[in-house]
């Protein structure tokens, strides 16, 4: 994969055969990869398998499943699913989630977070590769008494991604995951903290260079102002966020809409560069329907010229 869009968000959910049109426009446009949030509606999982299989030649993705009221046994079955309805075109991409989300919906303390995110990974990996997994931690247990593979769930193992910016995820998604899902961070940020320390951490445990998938909120656009609002309010909740603020901060930001990419296609471009100088290995473009579907298409039309020519 080289440049995608989300195709469904917490804020954006569109009927199934909908996503399904919208997924066929993204291929079609030359866009390599097709991502879906996770809230509590649908299931992300499903909804890129149902895509994928539908729309031949697209990568699909969530991005990403919040692991606080999930298992590894569960999400393995369901991402080896997604993996054999698509032919090995699918990513999966899991998240801590934010402690209102998780207690407030679920009603479960969002105590430890980076010592589940360990755990989780450290059961999941071995489940997505061969169907099997004898974990016994602190805060979880996932063993298989019976059988755990799907048939063309492992061809090839599902890839592992985690929605990491902060030193201690990055240093458990560098040992343990395949790559990472930074949202709201900039080139900056990813030059100078991101990359370097999650490729260290992946170094230092013996594994191959991490996939860098950066989440970048960009419209291509004649009214730059208008939708400059639009993504002020749509944006507003990573603020409040502690962990966004902190890499919004180190991007030379003070606010999330501070890290949208809005105007022309010439300056969508230039932006979009950065962010591979940077040592993004990917880009997935967000919130590209903020100035309404003339302006997304436009925006689409960019990114899938860009990404045939990278």
């Amino acid at each position: 994969m080289t440049i995608g869009v989300t195709l469904s968000t917490t804020s954006r959910r569109l009927p199934i055969d909908a996503t399904v049109r919208l997924a066929r426009e993204a291929r079609d446009a030359g866009l390599t990869s097709g991502w879906f949030g996770q809230s509590f509606a649908y299931d992300s999982h499903q909804l890129a398998a149902i895509v994928g299989r539908e729309v031949p030649g697209l990568q699909v993705g969530t991005s990403a499943i919040p692991v606080f009221g999930r298992h590894p046994l569960v999400v393995s079955g369901q991402a080896q699913t997604a993996q054999a309805a698509t032919g090995g075109r699918f990513h999966l991409g899991i998240a801590l989630g934010t402690r209102h989300l998780t207690e407030n919906g679920f009603g479960i303390p969002y105590e430890r977070p980076v010592a589940l995110l360990r755990e989780f990974l450290t059961a999941l990996r071995p489940l997505l590769a061969t169907g099997q997994a004898d974990f016994q931690g602190e805060l979880l247990t996932a063993r298989t008494p019976l059988p755990a593979a799907v048939p063309g769930g492992a061809e090839p193992p599902v890839p592992l991604l985690v929605a990491a910016m902060g030193p201690q995820t990055l240093r458990v998604s560098g040992e343990l995951a395949d790559g990472i899902l930074p949202f709201l961070a900039g080139p900056r940020a990813l030059a100078e903290h991101i990359v370097p320390a999650v490729t260290a951490a992946a170094e230092a445990a013996g594994r191959r260079a991490p996939r860098i998938v950066a989440l970048v909120p960009a419209v291509v656009t004649a009214e730059a102002e208008k939708v400059r609002e639009a993504a002020a309010a749509a944006l507003a909740l990573y603020d409040d966020i502690p962990s966004y603020r902190r890499v919004i901060g180190l991007s030379g930001g003070a606010r999330a809409a501070d890290l949208a990419v809005i105007g022309d296609e010439e300056l969508v471009a230039a932006e979009i560069r950065r962010y591979r100088e940077a040592g993004a290995t990917e880009v997935v473009v967000t919130a590209t329907d903020l100035g309404g579907e003339a302006d997304r298409r436009r925006t689409w039309a960019l990114l899938g010229g860009l990404a045939g020519a990278a």
